[in-house]
């Protein structure tokens, strides 16, 4: 007999970015279930860094907060070295008031990390069901999967697709999607090396491809071959450990014996994008939106940010608290980002190549790359931390659109941050001086959803009234212009009552809403 479920949402996919959505609506108040086709966290190495934006906005939501220093100035900034296109000598850069540039954490640990917060916020999360229908209509969803017991169906108001480069959802959906077809073949594994010396930990390379390779303690070394003469015929055929050794000894020009070899995979540069990520009331993020060629370390990064853009807004939707152009946004927003990943990775792939042309490109690169500490172009490109909003509304002012690093503030005399003030995963009014407290003013009709703290900087700030979404970057800001510290001008009320339109529709006296519950309780 087939069960049925009722939720608000129904988000396909456990991996990182499935569960991260999971929590984020999960702790907003929104009726969530999760599917997902395996018994548990895959402990396959797959992916492993987090890059600085991604890690940023995890820590506007309560992730790794041990990591953000206090009293540290956003002045001061933190760098790790980083490769672009297997090029050394590339910095990327962070301030210092920031959890830092790069985090390097197995994708398996995150994924725990995520799905202990979703269940806490109540999410049902149901392992070992596998999706097999997928419809929707102007009220909603409906999704028929294969149990362990049996077949189930949820329906719901959304569905959103988070279930890899093979997405289930997108192609059951029917969403369509522009392909880059393979030119390269990769392979990876993780092996017991007979002699840790044979090959070293890093990146090598030779006129014939690439190895890269890194330990992994207590498990062995895990290793990423690339051959750029073209995709491997049998693509989508398991590879084996004697295919690694054979390929292993063609790059390297010398036998590298290994013993055991687990999670054997194929890689190429074949690359996704989905032409929209919102298909009516299917959402997609992460893998089921976007897949390129796995250099740079972007791919997870860009997944998390994907959940961390959509789920606050997929919460006021799904609560009437925003209107639908709210959730159009998420594709204006996310995928343009995404296509610079794509973009940006295909480029390091033509540095990576062996014809002659490319040794003279590389030689050059490393000279651009090496002067990147100066104009950060290619850091902020890898980073995610180039990535500037559209703005929203009639006149944007400069801050819109960009992200509002961590700043000290002091609130009643008591000492605060950003990423404190944000951890209830609501968009924040920030009010400076008597300026700001004209536009709290201006705002009332939305005070439920909207949070106002007034507060003095601990440094300068060039306005008197900011809006930040849960996201970090910044939806409105006042005309720092000339003029009295408490007027309005009336082309700054308009673009604050556009952007508040925009985002959670118009109010009017007689209808009010809901006031938005957090995992940290009601909107002050």
């Amino acid at each position: 007999m087939e069960s049925r479920l009722h939720a608000q949402v129904v988000i396909v996919g456990g991996g990182p970015v499935g569960m991260l959505m999971a929590a984020e609506l999960g702790e907003r108040g929104v009726h969530t279930v999760l599917l997902e086709e395996q018994a548990s966290v895959c402990e396959r190495p797959k992916a492993r860094v987090l890059h600085a934006r991604a890690l940023q906005g995890l820590a506007r939501r309560g992730y790794f907060t041990e990591l953000v220093p206090r009293g540290a100035s956003s002045a001061a900034e933190t760098e790790v070295s980083f490769r672009f296109g297997g090029i050394p000598g590339l910095t990327i850069t962070a301030p210092a008031s920031e959890p830092g540039p790069v985090l390097k954490r197995p994708q398996a640990d995150l994924e725990r990390l995520f799905e202990q917060r979703a269940r806490m916020t109540g999410v049902r999360v149901l392992r070992e069901h596998r999706v097999t229908q997928v419809f929707q209509d102007q009220d909603g969803v409906r999704v028929r999967a294969q149990g362990p017991v049996g077949p189930v169906e949820c329906t719901a108001r959304y569905l959103v697709g988070a279930d890899g480069g093979r997405s289930t959802v997108r192609e059951l959906g029917g969403v369509p999607a522009r392909t880059y077809r393979a030119t390269t073949s990769g392979l990876s594994g993780l092996v017991r090396l007979e002699d840790a010396g044979a090959l070293l930990p890093g990146w090598h390379h030779t006129p014939r491809g690439w190895i890269v390779a890194h330990d992994i303690p207590g498990a062995g070394t895990h290793i990423r071959t690339l051959d750029c003469s073209g995709a491997h015929a049998g693509r989508h055929l398991p590879p084996t450990a004697q295919e690694l050794r054979g390929e292993l000894a063609r790059i390297a020009g010398r036998e590298i014996a290994f013993g055991q070899a687990r999670w054997l995979s194929r890689f190429s540069d074949f690359a996704r994008l989905a032409h929209s990520y919102r298909w009516g009331r299917i959402l997609l993020a992460g893998d089921a939106a976007h897949v390129h060629f796995p250099v740079g370390a972007q791919g997870l990064s860009t997944g998390v940010q994907d959940a961390l853009n959509l789920g606050w807004k997929l919460a006021l939707a799904v609560r009437d608290l925003a209107g639908e152009d709210l959730l159009d946004t998420y594709d204006q927003e996310r995928r343009p980002a995404a296509q610079r990943v794509i973009d940006n990775t295909l480029a390091q792939l033509a540095l990576m190549r062996s014809q002659p042309e490319a040794d003279a490109l590389r030689a050059l690169f490393a000279g651009l790359v090496t002067a990147d500490r100066e104009s950060r172009y290619l850091s902020d490109l890898i980073s995610g931390q180039d990535t500037v909003l559209p703005g929203c509304t009639r006149q944007p002012a400069g801050l819109e659109g960009r992200f509002l690093h961590n700043v000290a503030l002091s609130t009643g005399g008591v000492r605060t941050d950003l990423v404190g003030l944000l951890r209830t995963g609501n968009p924040l009014l920030l009010l400076f001086g008597e300026g700001g407290s004209r536009y709290a003013r201006r705002a009332g009709e939305w005070t439920d959803v909207l949070r106002s703290v007034h507060a003095d900087p601990v440094g300068e700030i060039p306005c008197h009234a900011l809006l930040v979404r849960p996201d970090g970057y910044v939806a409105w800001a006042s005309a720092p212009g000339p003029g009295p510290a408490g007027r309005i001008t009336a082309s700054d009320g308009a673009r604050l009552d556009d952007v508040l339109a925009l985002y959670f529709g118009r109010r009017s006296s007689r209808s009010r809403r809901q006031p938005v519950m957090t995992g940290a309780g009601a909107l002050s």
